[in-house]
């Protein structure tokens, strides 16, 4: 270790991971009560502090890995948190980053291992620090993502109905959708597809199911909603 820069305060640097969630009706936040001191006991954002021998990336894929188990989730950095009072314990600064992923796909034996708890963003509890701000933020940029790019698909199964895609951006958005002009819009979409099966889970007569062709998306990337 050298002794370069020791005239200069040092700063802690951790990650936080805003994992948002869709269960086929409401978009939901992962959280959990905070095990360590300063805070214990608050509701709070999963994180970790970034180690000397990994980026500040690195560091949140690792993180992330721990709490789903899985390695190809979508990730987007939301931005650093500085502010000088925003940690009671130590001067920490802290990268946020959030994450879209099928509630039905998380392995619920890791929310118990955790303690973690599902909960709707509608309803989202005073949380540690800053982190309130964090998903706020992310929120924002969500919804952004949302009208220019397919990210959608990150929080629906790989076959869905129109229904349940309405409800997500409807979720999403926080507001309702006509209807018939949001099924317009769907059709013009080449790549939704229509499959052959059905959805009989809501009633007898069924709703089709559709997915998402990444290869068509790919070809025709002009994508707004």
């Amino acid at each position: 270790m050298t002794s370069f820069y020791s005239e200069h305060s040092k700063v802690w640097l951790s990650v936080d991971c805003i994992i948002f969630g869709f269960d086929g009706n409401h978009l939901k936040l992962l959280i959990g009560r905070r095990q360590m001191d300063p805070g214990r006991g608050e509701w709070s954002l999963y994180g970790g502090f970034v180690r000397s021998d990994e980026s500040v990336d690195d560091a949140a894929h690792r993180v992330l890995f721990e709490l789903t188990g899985m390695r190809t989730l979508y990730m987007r950095q939301v931005g650093a948190f500085g502010s000088v009072d925003r940690d009671p314990g130590e001067r920490v600064v802290s990268v946020a980053y959030y994450v879209l992923i099928n509630v039905a796909d998380y392995d619920d034996r890791l929310r118990q291992e955790y303690n973690l708890e599902w909960v709707r963003l509608d309803e989202m509890p005073q949380l540690y620090s800053d982190h309130n701000q964090m998903v706020q933020q992310a929120q924002k940029q969500m919804r952004l993502k949302l009208s220019t790019e397919p990210v959608a698909f990150r929080l629906l199964p790989s076959l869905f109905t129109l229904t349940q895609l309405q409800k997500l951006y409807e979720a999403v958005k926080g507001e309702e959708l006509d209807k018939r002009n949001f099924r317009k819009r769907i059709k013009e979409m080449n790549f939704i597809e229509k499959t052959e099966l059905i959805d009989k889970t809501g009633s007898k007569r069924g709703a089709a199911l559709y997915r998402f062709n990444k290869r068509l998306y790919s070809e025709s990337p002009n994508f707004k909603l």
